[in-house]
């Protein structure tokens, strides 16, 4: 059935979604706690600081409840009018978190100019009570989701914002340390705005992934004219057109092609193997590894008279 078909194990194909809901719970919990009390600290102190990294625990918190609600729905069973179950939710709520990121960072990077000219007064030891505060609780944050954040979008996104939240006490602790010891009131918006500059990247990072999936892009890391040149090169495969790709969610591409055979083959049976060994090769030889393909095996004449718009 043809040569040079060396097949490498590539990503596991089960594409379960797995069960992370324990865990986010547990984070949102932690986070839902920062929020109340850098809220009151902001409050208390007037700091730009804590004011941007309480409304960035608040989008934590709020994306954490997404990303909770959306862990339950992916593992809800497909249905004939859901054919995928719930399980591109994780990329919807993804989407919602890095938009409400840029949001957030936006703000900070605009109040943080306009404090840089006319800095209000911030009591340091305050500041640094809350900034510590919030570095611990988002320390536990990280040790509950680290070990499972790059298990799925939704999981990456939780742990993208807890992580940049702690690198945002981070901030509002050197700023205070800096108030304190030098009485240089711009820290606070200095350091507002590295939390925006810390926010603003990865949340356009994770809109672009994002939207790439819900786009229906061909996968990471998969190139279709390789795909494409691998299943000419099969015996007895003449064509190959409307051949397309995408990803459904994490550990969830597929692909869909139709491959144009010699006539013969649907008489002497060689049809079914030319089907069997394009959908190994699929499944096996490409780094990201495709176990839900769709192969539509066909005749010439068949080819010949669909339309040819379609065919690429």
């Amino acid at each position: 059935m043809g040569a040079g078909h060396a097949h490498s194990s590539a990503a596991d194909g089960a594409g379960h979604p797995g069960d992370f809901r324990t865990k986010l719970a547990i984070a949102f919990a932690i986070t839902a706690g920062i929020v109340v009390a850098q809220a009151v600290g902001a409050w208390l102190t007037g700091s730009l600081a804590l004011l941007t990294d309480t409304a960035h625990a608040l989008t934590d918190a709020s994306g954490l409840l997404v990303a909770l609600v959306a862990g339950t729905l992916m593992l809800r069973p497909a249905a004939s009018t859901r054919t995928w179950g719930y399980r591109r939710i994780e990329v919807i709520a993804a989407l919602a978190q890095a938009a409400l990121l840029l949001v957030v960072g936006a703000y900070a990077a605009i109040e943080g100019v306009r404090r840089l000219v006319a800095p209000p007064e911030v009591p340091a030891g305050e500041l640094l009570v809350f900034g510590v505060i919030g570095l611990v609780a988002n320390a536990l944050a990280i040790g509950v989701l680290a070990s499972n954040r790059s298990a799925n979008l939704n999981m990456r996104a939780a742990f993208l914002e807890v992580l940049n939240d702690a690198l945002g006490s981070v901030g509002v602790i050197i700023a205070a340390i800096v108030i304190a010891t030098t009485g240089y009131l711009q820290a606070d918006a200095i350091a507002g705005l590295f939390i925006a500059a810390l926010i603003v990247p990865r949340a356009v990072k994770l809109l672009r992934e994002t939207s790439s999936v819900l786009m229906e892009f061909t996968p990471k890391g998969l190139d279709l004219d390789d795909v494409r040149e691998h299943m000419l090169s099969v015996e007895h495969v003449r064509e190959v057109h409307d051949l397309h790709a995408s990803t459904v969610a994490t550990g969830l591409p597929t692909l869909s092609a139709h491959v144009v055979v010699d006539d013969e083959c649907f008489a002497d049976g060689h049809a079914a193997e030319v089907l069997a060994h394009v959908k190994t090769c699929v499944a096996e030889h490409f780094d990201v590894a495709i176990h839900h393909s769709t192969i539509q095996i066909e005749t010439p004449s068949i080819s010949a008279a669909e339309p040819r718009s379609t065919k690429h």
